[in-house]
This record gives structure tokens, C-alpha cells and sequence, in this order.
């Protein structure tokens, strides 16, 4: 035999010896992961190794790429940067670079994508916000078609998507689903049990009020609390105490205070879940799938009555209840300050903050670990009718755009079901505490950690979860819309303008961009079609119609109401909200 035949022969056996070694490896690593990391799941060991088995195949054509993902810095996604990504490396083969920037960083870089074509990272994990505009501008990859198309060989036979809970959150106007949820929190109520439960705070406010302190069900009553601990109760255990927390600095993060389902909260928009319809929470009207306006002029709700009644409680409250200084506070300012002990309740309270708020040592922890506070739903407002929703869910999703070279797209793919599978996400969710499968929320571990959480997990086994969802898809353009709410909202919350005046203009320069979106033609489907003001009475004209916009009411403080916390887990057991 000629040597060169040898030398092929023997570099053969060597290719194929070292692909062995690899693949052992990977086998190797992905039981370490199992056995020291995931070993907590849903799935059994050998489901999990399955799982992991198909990774380590449909990985084989992108062994040594290497990707790079971008998400905004929240717990969940450093365990993703600095533990998932490289389980799925030693894994896989295939590099990622996590990497972790502020919220609307992540929206830059994915506007310039979009618009530059320029493939800056291979997938985005971006709120679902953004759904109404990433299935209008043509440039996301719909994963209905992905998913059965060209990614089908690289999509996980296991990642039953029946099991997420937010899937509604991510379909588009034409309801193909266009992003995949990676992580989900919500927007509660917050309050100090151990308070509420004392009898001689309950004999005082019963005394005043008429009726039992207790978990507010309507903003009658939570202003009713608020108003007895900051002036009736004013000091506990020596330490000054308060009924309220907001902030109100204007900063972009005062957009997300009002976005996130305010006015929904008060009641403006139409019943509908997940969004009002045809006016959905920013007050804008949708008709076909055609946002049409936000001006009650033109049957929008954004400066309608209700939108008015939101932010003038808004500010009431957080002058006469909050700590001093609140108004001059960012939201991550505003975030840390009940955990210091001294709030006594917050309407807008996020469950993100969950793991901060259950630390030993923490004035609101018990000696045990387990937390003196709990969480609620929401309180609704005095427009609030049955059967709209109550409040707001973030979805962080992972997002594939097309601009995105098919093999880094594909890989990409790969990574995002890996750090969504079930042989990950409950350990995941253990981690962040920002669940996204039903599997997970149901199960043993999530039971067992439940009395530490303050009715974290109580909440998402509910029927009331279902009232609080993102912003849908009446929003043609979430990152053009957006900074106009901090921006007159500001306004209002500084004193420069009056609540009217500042949601009159919020409306008008909302509609002034739906034109442009109209006129540019950017939109492939769907694009706003702006409506004509009746005349000059138009605002009356909406105003007489049912639904959104709503008239004014005679009285927007009715009595207050309460309801028992133990009372309230009562009904989620029976499968009602309340």
C-alpha cells in the first residue's frame, strides 16, 4: 500500500477517533450538567438525558460556531450569561456570548438590525411589548413558520409549546407566533401582613372606615389604607411608616410606570384579554388590525376621563402617602425601599423583586426566612369593569430576526430552546422566580418553596393570572411610541402641566406618529390607518358610545372594599379570581 494511501487512511481513523472523543465529551458533560445543576426538573433523569442526547445531534452542523445573544440584566438572565450559556457550550460545541445590557440598549440594537439589516446578534430576548411591531414590519421571523420550515430540523420535539403560559403574549396580529417566552414576572399588589393581621390596627381602621382591613379590591380602599398608616398609624416600632411607594422622576423608566397597564389598572381601556378591543391599555383603537387613534377625538381613550382619573390619583397618592423624596426617585431607586421595612403597601409592585425582597436579614423577613409581606392582585379603579385585565406581565421572549444568517439563526435557535427546555426551566425559574411553563409551576418544587415566596407561586396556580398580560398588538411601534408617555407624563408628575393637559398631549403626539407610520409605508401589514375626528364635538360623540372611551363619572371614589387574604387563596383554589 502507497503511503499516501496510509497517511489518508490513518488521518481518516484519527478524524474519526477524535469526533468519538468529542462526542463522549459532550455525553460526559451533559450528565455532569444533569446530575450537579438540572437536577431539579419536570422531566424524569432519563427524559432529561433524551433531551439532552437530541441537543448534542442537531448541534452536530454548527459544532465551533460561535453566537452572541443579547437580554437586558434582570436575575434570570445572568444565571442564562453565566451558567446556561456555558452548559449549552460544553454541551453542543457551539459557543455563545451572553451578553447583559440595560432594557433599552436591547431595543437600540434591535432597532438598528431592523433597520440597517446589519446582523449585529444572532437573538434578542425583548419584551413581547413589542409584538404589534415585530409582525407589522416584515423583519422577524414568524417561528409558526420557522418552526415547521426551514428551523424544523433543529426545533425540539419536547418543546411543547402548550406548556407555556404566555404564548398569547407573542402572536401577532395575524396570530402566527413570532417570539418565544423566556421569562415572565407581574405586576402585583404588595403589603405588610404581619401589619394588616394585628388586631388593634384591624379595631382602628374597621372603626373609622366601616369596613375590615384587608387586601384592597378597588383604589377606594387602597387609598383608604394608605391614608390611615401614613396619618392615623404614622409610626411602628419606633421606625416612621408609610401607606404608599411610587416614583416619579421623569425618566424613561416612568414610561414603563404607565405602560404597564396603568390606565388598564383605572379602568380606560375595553374588556378583552390579553388586551381592551377594539381600545386596548394605551388607549389606542384598533379596528380590523389597523390602529386607527389614541385621541378620544378620534375613539381613542389615552386623554380620555379614565386615562385622567389614573394619573391624578397617581400623583395625589404620591404626594400625600409616599416616603419624601419619592418624586424625585427612577424606578430601580423606588424598588429597593420597601425591603427597608417601612411601606406599608405598593400598588404598582413588580414580582421581579421577589428574590431581593426574601433575604435573611431583610426588616421584612422573619427569623425563619419566611417573608412578614405578602402579594396580591391588583386593586382596580374606579372605570374597571369586569372581564378587562388588571395589570401588567412582562415576557421577556426570545426574538429571531431575518437579517440573521440561517446557520447563526439556526444555532441561535438551538440555544434559546436549550435555556426554555424542561430539563432547565425549573431550575431556571427556582433561580429568577420568573416562570414561563405550567409544568413548572405545578410541580413538587415549586409547592415546597411556596411559603417563602409571599404568594408568588399561589398567584401564577390562579385563574387571576390570566388579567395580567403585556402590551398587544394595538401598538404598531412600541420603541417610537414608548418615550412619549415619560415624557408627558413628566410633565404632570413635575407640575408643569395638569394630568388633562398632559395625557391631551401624550394623545395628540401619539396619533402624530401613527400618521407617520401611515404615510411611510414601513409597515408591511396591518400599518395604522388613521381616524378622521367626527368633528368638533367629536370628543362627545365617542364619549356617548359603550365601551372605551368612558364618559366621566359622578363619583370616581366608591366605597371601598376588601377582601381576607386567606379568603382570597379560597377562591383561586376553586378556580375563581376572587
Amino acid at each position: 500500500m502507497k503511503l499516501s494511501m496510509k497517511l489518508k487512511m490513518l488521518s481518516a481513523a484519527t478524524l474519526l477517533a477524535s469526533g468519538s472523543a468529542m462526542a463522549d465529551a459532550q455525553s460526559d458533560a451533559a450528565k455532569k450538567w444533569l446530575e450537579q445543576e438540572f437536577n431539579q426538573s419536570t422531566l424524569s433523569p432519563a427524559q432529561q438525558q433524551e433531551e439532552m442526547n437530541w441537543f448534542i445531534n442537531a448541534a452536530k452542523p454548527f459544532k465551533g460556531m460561535k453566537i452572541k445573544v443579547v437580554s437586558e440584566t434582570i436575575a434570570t438572565h445572568v444565571y442564562e450569561s453565566e451558567t446556561l450559556a456555558k452548559a449549552f457550550t460544553e454541551i453542543t460545541g457551539i459557543e455563545v456570548e451572553h451578553v447583559l445590557t440595560g432594557e433599552g440598549d436591547v431595543i437600540e440594537h434591535l432597532q438598528q438590525q431592523m433597520y440597517t439589516g446589519e446582523s449585529l446578534f444572532d437573538a434578542y430576548i425583548n419584551d413581547s411589548d413589542l409584538i404589534g411591531t415585530h409582525s407589522r414590519y416584515g423583519e422577524v421571523v414568524a417561528l409558526s413558520d420557522f418552526m415547521t420550515g426551514e428551523g424544523k430540523e433543529v426545533t425540539l420535539p419536547t418543546l411543547d409549546l402548550d406548556d407555556f403560559i404566555g404564548l398569547d403574549f407573542t402572536k401577532g396580529v395575524d396570530g402566527k407566533l413570532y417570539q418565544l417566552p423566556d421569562q415572565q414576572f407581574a405586576n402585583l399588589y404588595w403589603y405588610r401582613a404581619d401589619w394588616f393581621e394585628r388586631a388593634d390596627l384591624k379595631a382602628q381602621f374597621k372603626a373609622k372606615y366601616g369596613y375590615e382591613l384587608g387586601v384592597p379590591e378597588n383604589w377606594s380602599a387602597y387609598e383608604d389604607i394608605a391614608e390611615f398608616f401614613t396619618n392615623d398609624v404614622g409610626e411602628i416600632d419606633g421606625v416612621k411608616v408609610y401607606g404608599h411607594m411610587d416614583y416619579g422622576k421623569k425618566h424613561p423608566s416612568l414610561g414603563w410606570r404607565f405602560t404597564d397597564a396603568w390606565l388598564s389598572m383605572a379602568g380606560a381601556g375595553d374588556k378583552g384579554i390579553p388586551n381592551g378591543n377594539p381600545v386596548d391599555e394605551w388607549g389606542v383603537r384598533m379596528e380590523d388590525c389597523h390602529p386607527v387613534g389614541s385621541s378620544v377625538a378620534r375613539g381613542g381613550a389615552t386623554n380620555g376621563p379614565a386615562a385622567v382619573y389614573s394619573i391624578t390619583k397617581y400623583i395625589e397618592w404620591l404626594d400625600k402617602y409616599a416616603p419624601p423624596g419619592s418624586r424625585e426617585m427612577t424606578f430601580s431607586e423606588a424598588g429597593a425601599i420597601p425591603a427597608q421595612g417601612n411601606i406599608a403597601q405598593q400598588m404598582f409592585w413588580y414580582t421581579a423583586f421577589t428574590a431581593d425582597m426574601i433575604k435573611e436579614g431583610l426588616p421584612v423577613v422573619n427569623a425563619d426566612g419566611s417573608p412578614k409581606w405578602r402579594m396580591a392582585p391588583s386593586p382596580h379603579g374606579a372605570y374597571w369593569e369586569e372581564g378587562q385585565k388588571l395589570g401588567y406581565q412582562d415576557a421577556g421572549s426570545w426574538t429571531l430576526l431575518k437579517s440573521t444568517p440561517e446557520d447563526r439563526r439556526k444555532a441561535a435557535w438551538l440555544y434559546a430552546q436549550f435555556t426554555v427546555s424542561k430539563s432547565v426551566s425549573l431550575k431556571k425559574t427556582l433561580v429568577g422566580l420568573t416562570p414561563i411553563r405550567e409544568s413548572d409551576i405545578q410541580s413538587q418544587a415549586m409547592t415546597d418553596i411556596a411559603p417563602k415566596l409571599g404568594g408568588l407561586v399561589e398567584f401564577y396556580r390562579s385563574p387571576a393570572r390570566t388579567a395580567w398580560t403585556p402590551t398587544g398588538v394595538n401598538i404598531p411601534d412600541y420603541p417610537k411610541l414608548a418615550p412619549l408617555w415619560w415624557q408627558n407624563i413628566g410633565d404632570a408628575s413635575s407640575g408643569a402641566k395638569t394630568p388633562q393637559e398632559a395625557m391631551d398631549s401624550l394623545a395628540k403626539e401619539q396619533d402624530k406618529v401613527l400618521r407617520r407610520l401611515e404615510k411611510s409605508g414601513a409597515q408591511k401589514a396591518c400599518a395604522p390607518k388613521l381616524a378622521k375626528k367626527k368633528d368638533l364635538k367629536g370628543a362627545e360623540y365617542w364619549l356617548a358610545q359603550p365601551g372605551a372611551p368612558k364618559a366621566k363619572l359622578d363619583n370616581e371614589k366608591p366605597q371601598g372594599k376588601t377582601v381576607a387574604y386567606d379568603k382570597l387563596l379560597e377562591a383561586w383554589k376553586a378556580g375563581r379570581a376572587r
